[in-house]
């Protein structure tokens, strides 16, 4: 078994040296599909050896396939530029790497810790989450959404114990943008679909996600960190239905 790894990105500097420099030990090859880094993306890139690829930005999960598609080796890892793997995880993948035959399943999915106000949350909706990430692209997908794309595979999966380490937010203030910008992605993407809801959905969103995240998953284990991110989550979930209800401005 041969190994790509496939990273998107845009203006990743910060991160994406990083990224890259976690995976090199297990990736026989690392595709990086940039849609137009003003940054020095390129350069870390290309000094870690990357096959480097500009594209136009369509969507999470367009661009990802195309990623995917353009890999060499069927297998594939799907990693995001601020993320890291972790030694437990390259060493279950050079396992898998070794066996005879391939890997028994067709995909495999992974944890992911998010790194946050500068401690792993291990509770709430950010600790303990599991993505299909290591898979034979002959047998998967990525579904063709703005944003929260996902693989959807054709054979069984397994899951791993070593983890990735998301690193997604550099400060509250980057935390905010993020948010507004999925929360556009997500409504546009409601509305193509012709999602409808009440108004009143927009207020009782919240409070029901926020109590969801720090209460009933465990979100106040992790502290004021653990607060601030369920509620965040909450604000995220209400401002997307918001957006979806928001009246489109007339041409």
């Amino acid at each position: 078994m041969q190994l790509s790894v496939v990273i998107i990105t845009l203006n990743e500097e910060r991160n994406i040296r990083r990224a890259v420099t976690s995976v090199l030990p297990v990736a026989d090859e690392v595709v990086v599909v940039d849609s137009g880094s003003a940054d020095g993306t390129a350069g870390i890139c290309r000094e870690l050896g990357c096959r480097w690829i500009v594209r136009e930005f369509d969507g999470y999960g367009t661009q990802k396939q195309f990623a995917v598609d353009e890999a060499r080796h069927d297998w594939v890892l799907v990693l995001d530029a601020d993320e890291e793997a972790t030694p437990a995880l390259l060493e279950e993948i050079r396992k898998l790497k070794a066996l005879p035959g391939g890997p028994p399943s067709a995909g495999y999915r992974i944890p992911r810790s998010l790194f946050y106000m500068g401690r792993i949350l291990r509770h709430g909706g950010a600790g303990g989450e599991r993505l299909l990430r290591l898979f034979d692209r002959r047998r998967g997908r990525f579904t063709q959404v703005a944003v929260h794309e996902e693989i959807v595979s054709e054979g069984s999966t397994g899951n791993l114990q070593g983890a990735l380490v998301h690193h997604s937010y550099a400060n509250l203030a980057h935390h905010l943008d993020k948010l507004n910008t999925y929360s556009t992605l997500a409504a546009e993407d409601y509305r193509r679909a012709g999602r409808r809801f009440p108004k009143a959905w927009a207020a009782v969103k919240f409070p029901v996600t926020f109590f969801t995240f720090y209460i009933l998953k465990g979100g106040f284990r992790d502290g004021y960190p653990g607060f601030v991110w369920s509620f965040l989550a909450g604000v995220y979930a209400a401002v997307k239905i918001a957006k979806t209800l928001e009246p489109t401005p007339a041409k």
